[in-house]
């Protein structure tokens, strides 16, 4: 016996390694035939035993051989497993000490994701110039770095974190098609829309390509009728809400300038309008996405509401790419309002400020919004002089009220009244259409100021956390308080109406550990408020030590399962979100290990 599995052994190269499992399976039952039954056969009695010794050798040779073949099949097999086994766990995601019917995935039991190597990477790029054309794809030096960094992105590349190759798809069955080729060869993938995004989300940590959307930015349908819109993720927000007009209708989200709906749909965002209108999640009524093995699904149809199946439309808001990407969404609309007015009103505290904004939404004022913009975002405005007039320097609250007429009067007196009772010291409110963007236009330029501040020789962390609204007080004051104390300049201004804010700081080579450690602090309070590390910028690579802090661990191994079902290889978007590689490890931005250790 063991000198016939020596014997197989010895044949694992021709059988085993090949794979040839169908031939050995035919010829094992051929061999089970001939050892079963006798080859001659004769009525030639004084032959008798000479056939019978016969069909005993026949027997005996035969089972020789299918031990033999048998064998082979068996060891080959079982190296070809050992060979691939990597690749089986990570297609499986089998759970160490629980198997297949776990219902998460922890990041001990995934191995190390396995990426194209340079000859594989060569070959991909080859078979995507050829599918795309020169116009498509494109390997020059500019594109590579517009698409590697940001001015206002708070977390910076390394020197080698950059994209290989960009390419231009211009429909869903090409991005299809570039999908197909890059899980075929395992090139990591990182979509692009618009870039305004601030958390480090389109940073290519892999070394892999960049889908920049900008050839797919059509409006396709308008339903005017039913409320809707279906786009493809390269249109802005801003141009879709022009759009729009001709119907009397608009898109609510509204976050920074130039964003795109593929980017806004990716992050979750909102923006000013949330406070009234809610965030994008209620907005989105479908979308198109072509999965990381190139497969093309619809998340649902039009209608207003259904029950039908699993909410997948809310699985791919907010995921940063990382579980399909998003070529066509049908967007939910809503009816332009009768009257708009815009009323602003300034505060000595912060804290005077945000109660008003507390008292405002207790009392249920209904506010479109309600933005905070404090004393040192006011001046940062009045030195970059690009509003039409010169603002008090103090903390200082926007307001913008829609609806008729006369509902649009009674909110601004109720404002008023409420916002007087905290100590406002100026209240003005627009009596036209002129006077609405003129004071509303200093919320428009928050950003800007802070980055025209910071100039060549500082850089703007931008980053926000969110507060359930009876915590806005305390954590608003608590981040003032810790921006002065710490020596460095940093600004605050708020979607408060939902309690979310942002700050931005300003740091350079030598305060950047200041920074990092006031931004550390600024997401523990929130979370320990029961807040959220981020209300609408993402998680992208910043964040991502927080979220086991915010969520718990068994939170995030069910996310990493979704991850794994989705995208087995680990391709899209890699390094985001959560963490997917047991060689990384996590550290918060005080350089504290997140409570997720390497594997």
């Amino acid at each position: 016996m063991f000198k016939y599995l020596s014997q197989a052994t010895t044949g694992i190269c021709r059988i085993g390694m090949k794979s040839a499992m169908p031939r050995p399976a035919l010829e094992s039952k051929t061999l089970l035939r001939l050892a079963g039954k006798p080859r001659f056969q004769s009525t030639d009695r004084r032959n008798t035993g000479r056939r019978r010794e016969s069909t005993e050798n026949n027997r005996r040779e035969a089972f020789k051989l299918l031990i033999i073949v048998a064998g082979s099949v068996a060891v080959g097999s079982a190296i070809n497993q050992a060979i691939n086994w990597d690749m089986m766990r990570r297609a499986t995601d089998i759970v160490s000490g629980k198997g297949l019917e776990a219902s998460t995935t922890s990041l001990e039991s995934l191995e190390t994701p396995i990426y194209a190597d340079s000859h594989a990477t060569a070959k991909a790029y080859a078979e995507l110039k050829s599918l795309l054309g020169p116009d498509k794809a494109s390997d020059s030096k500019d594109d590579i770095q517009m698409h590697a960094d940001s001015a206002w992105i708070s977390h910076h590349p390394e020197h080698n974190e950059k994209p290989g190759l960009i390419v231009y798809p211009s429909s869903t069955e090409e991005v299809s098609e570039i999908m197909k080729i890059c899980h075929k060869y395992r090139v990591p993938i990182v979509p692009f829309s618009g870039g305004t995004s601030l958390e480090g989300h389109f940073i290519q940590t892999r070394n892999g390509i960049t889908i920049d959307f900008k050839n797919m930015n059509q409006i396709l349908k308008v339903h005017s009728d039913d409320l809707d819109v279906i786009v493809q993720p390269a249109v802005r927000w801003e141009a879709l809400n022009e759009y729009l007009k001709q119907y009397s209708l608009f898109f609510p989200p509204d976050p920074g300038p130039g964003a795109e709906i593929g980017g806004m749909i990716g992050t979750g965002c909102s923006g000013t309008n949330a406070a009234h209108y809610g965030t994008i999640r209620d907005w989105v009524l479908s979308v198109k996405v072509v999965l990381a093995d190139g497969t093309i699904i619809t998340t649902r149809r039009r209608p207003r509401k259904s029950s039908a199946g699993y909410n997948l439309t809310n699985l791919f808001i907010g995921s940063e790419g990382t579980l399909g990407l998003v070529t066509e969404a049908t967007l939910k609309l809503a009816v332009l309002p009768e009257n708009t007015s815009v009323a602003v009103a300034t505060f000595p505290t912060v804290s005077d400020a945000t109660d008003a904004v507390q008292e405002i939404v207790r009392k249920g004022v209904n506010v479109a919004a309600v933005e905070l913009l404090d004393k040192e975002m006011m001046k940062c405005i009045n030195e970059m002089g690009e509003t039409t007039r010169d603002w008090p320097e103090e903390h200082t609250l926007f307001f913008k009220f829609s609806g008729s007429k006369n509902s649009v009067k009674e909110q601004i007196a109720n404002a008023k009244y409420i916002t007087r009772s905290h100590k406002s010291g100026f209240f003005v409110f627009a009596k036209n259409e002129d006077e609405c963007d003129e004071l509303w236009e200093a919320r428009k330029v928050a950003l800007w100021s802070s980055l025209a501040k910071a100039g060549s020789d500082y850089t703007c962390w931008t980053t926000d956390v969110a507060v359930p609204v009876s915590s806005l007080s305390e954590i608003v004051s608590l981040t003032r308080q810790d921006l002065d104390k710490s020596d460095i300049f940093g600004t605050i201004v708020g979607h408060v109406g939902d309690g979310n804010f942002h700050v931005f700081v300003l740091y350079n080579d030598d305060n950047k550990s200041t920074a990092e450690q006031v931004v550390h602090r600024l997401v523990e309070r929130a979370i320990e408020m029961d807040g959220t590390c981020t209300g609408e910028h993402g998680i992208g690579m910043v964040k991502r030590a927080y979220l086991e802090s915010e969520l718990g661990p068994e939170t995030i191994n069910t996310m990493r399962r979704l991850k794994m079902a989705l995208d087995p290889l680990r391709i899209l978007n890699a390094d985001k979100v959560i963490n997917m590689d047991p060689s990384v490890e996590l550290k918060k931005l005080n350089g504290e290990s997140s409570s997720v250790k390497r594997s």
